[in-house]
């Protein structure tokens, strides 16, 4: 596949990122595609390796190798090569529901696991999967997709982020009527209030629902399910219910001082920043949040990351984020071969921003905070932190952060972002549904499978598999629509 001595012959190029201290300027996408004779030199380097751990989707040493839905990632950099954009177009679309969202927000899989890692760089698939589907956008070719007949089956869908959008968009094409319950007040779960509009813009997710619209796929928003409509209601009057309602249950700090005012959960954070930008058609972004303050981002995360980089947008006067890890190495260990992922430090968008306007990486590693401290009148003002290290557990043997006497200090923080990530399910909605969990409150099924304990009752995504990757959510939700269609008509071309 591509040229056979392509990755020789052409270097590695992605596109270009305007400086940072000019795209904190605004929230918008901030990076522009290579032009189509660039790319094509992209798809070139994919060098026909023979064993394509690039579209694996394994798990190698604990961890996932290559893209989990198995785009078919050889063939494609090949048409990109070629210049047949369409046929690549086709191809990938056999795979994929929303490469338009993956192609902004994956932190690439399939690149990790590229052949030419060993000596060189990996080929750029994630930027030739953009390239397909924009250049596919602006030719007209992604068009809505109706089934020409109806099963007459019904099927909810309970959450609207990637899992349930592929869920929907597949059992809907397969003919099955579907409406898609969402809590908030737009469509998009994750996609929408999670990742910030700099990231993935918001125009990106409408202009996929229009076509979903077009197909017949339903939406329902400001319904919270186990709240404003009962599981009883929904098993009663849909033949399947689908569960994709996201690992939305935030780890939390129990520290002294956790009650100050000016404490949040990182999403709750993103999300009243998005939404703010949306309600005013992006001409009001809410300062009054962290301007001229003292931020303090507690976990090292995607997450994390994205309130660096949305917190120097609103004018912060310091970030700091606190990782309780060591620091990363900057190559892989000789114990983290490839083609496992590459445990190596990254410094991403956010970061590189507040390394530009502060002058220092904002990462302060093996780090805890062990006390919130409040002002007069109730408000955070500082953080007591103190330095990690690792050390055995003695009755469980397992290795434990443990605090480093003597380290302790004190730093400002007038702001709080908590992006120590997510421990499952919210217990509401299993509630609800009355849903065996795991230990980790996720929504158990059998192995490989996506039926729940309770008849009819299917679930997919993070609230599945515990706080993970649209991609792997995308994953999930075709998984189950699988499931559901199999259950419902007995076989399935999904």
């Amino acid at each position: 596949m591509g040229k056979p001595t392509g990755f020789l012959e052409y270097n590695r190029e992605t596109a270009k990122v305007l400086p940072p201290k000019v795209r904190i300027a605004n929230f918008k996408e901030f990076r522009t595609p290579l032009n189509k004779e660039k790319q094509k030199l992209q798809g070139a380097r994919c060098m026909a390796c023979g064993v394509p751990f690039c579209q694996a989707g394994m798990m190698i040493g604990g961890m996932a190798s290559g893209c989990p839905l198995h785009n078919l990632v050889p063939e494609t950099n090949d048409l990109v090569f070629t210049g047949n954009w369409k046929q690549a177009f086709l191809r990938l679309n056999k795979t994929h529901s929303f490469p338009e969202f993956t192609s902004r927000v994956c932190p690439a899989l399939c690149e990790a696991a590229c052949t030419c890692n060993l000596n060189g760089e990996p080929v750029s698939t994630k930027e030739n999967e953009r390239a397909i589907i924009e250049n596919a956008y602006a030719e007209g070719w992604v068009v809505p997709q109706p089934p020409k007949v109806r099963t007459g089956k019904t099927i909810a869908v309970i959450g609207s982020g990637p899992s349930g959008l592929a869920a929907a968009q597949q059992l809907n094409r397969r003919g099955h009527n579907v409406t898609v319950f969402e809590r908030s007040d737009r469509i998009g779960g994750l996609l929408r209030y999670g990742i910030p509009n700099m990231k993935l813009e918001k125009s990106v997710i409408d202009r996929r629902l229009k076509l979903m619209e077009a197909e017949g796929v339903k939406f329902v928003t400001n319904t919270n399910v186990g709240v404003d409509i009962t599981a009883e209601e929904l098993l009663k009057k849909y033949d399947r219910v689908i569960l994709c309602c996201g690992a939305s249950n935030p780890r939390d700090i129990k520290v002294p001082g956790r009650d100050a005012k000016g404490i949040y959960f990182a999403v709750d954070f993103l999300k009243k920043v998005t939404k703010t930008l949306l309600d005013s058609d992006f001409t009001k972004a809410p300062y009054e949040e962290a301007k001229g303050k003292h931020v303090l981002v507690i976990g090292g995360g995607d997450t994390g990351n994205d309130c660096v980089g949305t917190s120097v947008r609103l004018g912060a006067k310091s970030v700091t984020q606190l990782e309780m890890m060591p620091m990363p190495p900057t190559e892989r260990a000789a114990s983290n071969p490839w083609p496992e992922w590459p445990k190596v430090l990254k410094t991403d968008y956010g970061q590189e921003e507040a390394i530009a306007v502060f002058g220092h990486d904002p990462r302060v590693y093996q780090t805890t905070v062990t006390e919130f401290i409040k002002d007069k009148n109730g408000n955070v003002c500082q953080a007591r932190i103190v330095k990690l290290k690792s050390e055995k557990d003695a009755k469980t043997g397992r290795m434990m952060m443990v605090p480093v006497e003597g380290t302790e200090e004190v730093i400002p923080a007038d702001l709080v972002l908590i992006a120590a990530g997510f421990l499952g399910s919210q217990k509401y909605v299993t509630d609800a549904f009355k849903v065996a969990t795991t230990a980790r409150t996720n929504v158990e099924t059998k192995p490989e499978a996506y039926e729940t304990s309770v008849p009819r009752v299917f679930t997919a995504g993070d609230m599945h598999r515990g706080q993970s990757l649209v991609v792997w959510a995308i994953r999930e939700g075709r998984e189950a629509a699988k499931a559901v269609d199999e259950s419902l008509m007995g076989y399935s071309y999904l």
